[in-house]
């Protein structure tokens, strides 16, 4: 029974092809207001998502909220939404190690997408070792503060500056 579950469930690059109603425009919630001010939120296309994490250059980084701040500047709304495009970018990274499973060479650069404090994200495929050795083989330092891994001095190496 199991097996025929597996057989329909949807690859993760299906999966980025799905939401057909995003991206999505809205005014910013009034939950969000108080920290954000008032204007409009974009939602964004996990497809969106996926293209802004490919065009970040080997030797560079980018964070999940450089990425909203990017597809709201291209949106012309005040905001992205950062907890949409983290799941996206989650998606891509997991479509991206189907990708290359399936023997692409030419992958989303997954690696590269880091948290908004420079925090390596370990639910990205290959965990913390891969991550490391990527970043590393690309010139980036990663250091553990407490249990928490970061690229150092990430903030120099982020696209857009």
């Amino acid at each position: 029974m199991g097996s025929a579950i597996a057989k329909n469930a949807k690859s993760w690059r299906e999966r980025l092809a799905g939401y057909p109603r995003l991206p999505e425009i809205k005014q910013i919630p009034e939950r969000m207001r108080q920290r954000h001010g008032p204007g409009t939120i974009v939602t964004p296309s996990p497809r969106e998502v996926d293209e802004a994490m490919k065009r970040v250059p080997e030797g560079r980084l980018v964070t999940v909220f450089g990425i909203g701040q990017q597809l709201a500047r291209q949106h012309g709304t005040t905001i992205g939404c950062t907890v949409t495009t983290a799941i996206f970018a989650s998606m891509a990274a997991q479509a991206a190690a189907e990708d290359r499973q399936a023997g692409h060479s030419n992958i989303t650069p997954y690696w590269r997408t880091l948290k908004a404090d420079g925090e390596l994200n370990l639910k990205y495929p290959g965990g913390l070792d891969e991550l490391m050795q990527r970043l590393e083989s690309e010139g980036h330092t990663v250091v553990q503060r407490g249990r928490r891994f970061f690229v150092e001095d990430f903030e120099k190496k982020l696209i857009g500056r």
